[in-house]
């Protein structure tokens, strides 16, 4: 269970010393820290938290909007910097994140059968495919290189890239993750390197991004290949110079960061589209681990099996001691189009509706049982029913309701204003309000192409 600390002049720990005795001490996994603090300042007592422990997310909060501070604050490595009154929806989300980052940095991403692993995740396999990733990841970790992590999604890319982190050099120092792919055009810029006050409308004050805040650490960059092409050129220049301005300012901020990237997208044939810088990708792909799709090293199966068996036999307090072979010999039949996070999905469903102590064929999600296709969605110029989609996904056992809908969701609003601009994508993404980097990539997973009539850049 995380732990989450917070230092207030109310709560908790009431004075700043108080707070970083108890960081040393509990060790907590947040910290949420008030400026104001009676025997010290919170920027004080942020900094010796960090001295503490340097990669502990610590989320300041202050009643009083002094750009100065905010700045500082960032700068000194906090996560985040809220104003009061704090909307407490947007706080739970801010310590959602900082948790998930804390588990990121400090859970072990081990490789089955190492010691420690009960209180790590591990990366299974021991197929021959599995063997070359674990020794790709022994080689690169110790190395300060970039590192690419390819494979499809739910394969374990982000586990990779914990471990290749956790085994570096720079295992004491942050660790920050982005998902390229779910931060809009116009913000990820802003998000990675940071904007200076008037950059754009909004910019009320100056920004510390990502690169800045994890000088000496590594940052992760998920879903590379939907990066905005500003982004890749500053992003290039990171790799090769190891500095970059930020939005709007001309002043060069030096950062040490190390990068790892890890994308599901044919960079490629991105790059031969012009929709991913060339001289990104030769930066890029130069140390690259590739991970299996789970069709592709079937011997694992059993052993994934056996492993999220016992996991999710713990969590529930169910005695689940093993897999009968009727229902071993549907999991080895599948083709697991959503990889291994699609089998952890179904053995959680199975242990959930699990009777005796075994997971028997009846407990298993009814599509499976059937080995039949899941719910067939409408044609493609037929209407959508929202309401009546989930209800087949659901009555058909499926374990990724919410991805399947939005993705029919996306076919209909997305096909249909791209047909009404006939088939332009510039037109089309101003009227999404989404980029066309993004809009590209939903065309691609919708398997649809369209005819720009302005050139792609």
């Amino acid at each position: 269970m995380p732990t989450l600390l917070i230092v207030d002049d109310v709560v908790t720990a009431q004075t700043g010393r108080q707070g970083v005795e108890a960081v040393r001490a509990r060790r907590p996994d947040t910290v949420v820290l008030d400026v104001r603090l009676p025997d010290m300042t919170g920027l004080e007592a942020l900094a010796r938290i960090r001295e503490a422990d340097p990669r502990l997310p610590v989320i300041v909060i202050t009643a009083f909007a002094a750009t100065g501070t905010a700045i500082e604050a960032v700068k000194r490595g906090a996560f985040e910097y809220l104003l009061k009154p704090v909307d407490l929806a947007h706080l739970r989300d801010v310590v959602g994140r900082a948790l998930a980052l804390r588990r990121m940095q400090a859970v072990p991403a081990v490789i089955a059968g190492e010691t420690a692993a009960a209180d790590g995740d591990e990366i299974v396999g021991r197929s021959p495919a599995m063997q070359d990733v674990y020794k790709a990841i022994g080689r690169l970790a110790p190395e300060d290189v970039t590192v690419l992590v390819l494979g499809e999604s739910g394969t374990g890319k982000e586990l990779v890239a914990r471990a290749v982190y956790q085994h570096s050099r720079r295992a004491d120092r942050p660790f920050l993750a982005i998902n390229c792919a779910a931060i809009p055009e116009g913000l990820l810029e802003s998000e990675l390197f940071g904007h200076e006050k008037g950059a754009f409308t909004g910019a009320d004050r100056q920004r510390v991004g990502k690169f800045e805040q994890a000088d000496g650490g590594t940052i992760f960059l998920d879903e590379v290949g939907d990066m905005a092409p500003a982004a890749q050129a500053k992003l290039l220049r990171v790799l090769q110079e190891q500095r970059f301005d930020r939005v709007g300012g001309n002043e060069a901020v030096r950062t040490n960061v190390r990068v790892i990237a890890a994308t599901n997208q044919d960079l490629e044939a991105l790059a031969a589209a012009g929709r991913f810088r060339r001289d990104l990708l030769y930066r890029l792909n130069g140390f690259v681990v590739t991970l299996p799709p789970l069709r592709d090293r079937r011997e694992d199966v059993p052993l994934l099996t056996a492993h999220f068996l016992r996991h999710a036999a713990a969590r529930l307090g169910k005695p689940l001691r093993a897999v009968a072979p009727d229902a071993a010999a549907v999991l080895d039949r599948y083709p697991w189009p959503g990889n291994v996070r699609e089998l952890e999905n179904v053995v959680r469903f199975a242990a959930i509706h699990a009777a005796g102590d075994d997971l028997t064929i009846e407990s298993l999600p009814a599509t499976l049982r059937r080995g039949a296709a899941p719910p067939t969605p409408p044609a493609a110029d037929g209407p959508l029913d929202v309401r009546r989609l989930v209800r087949d996904l659901i009555e058909g056992g499926s374990l990724d309701i919410y991805r399947r809908v939005l993705a029919e969701v996306d076919r209909v609003v997305v096909g249909e204003v791209v047909r009404h601009v006939n088939g332009n994508q510039v037109h089309a993404s101003e009227m999404l309000g989404i980029s066309r980097t993004t809009l590209r990539s939903k065309l691609q997973s919708m398997g649809g192409s369209v005819t720009d009539s302005e050139p792609r850049v």
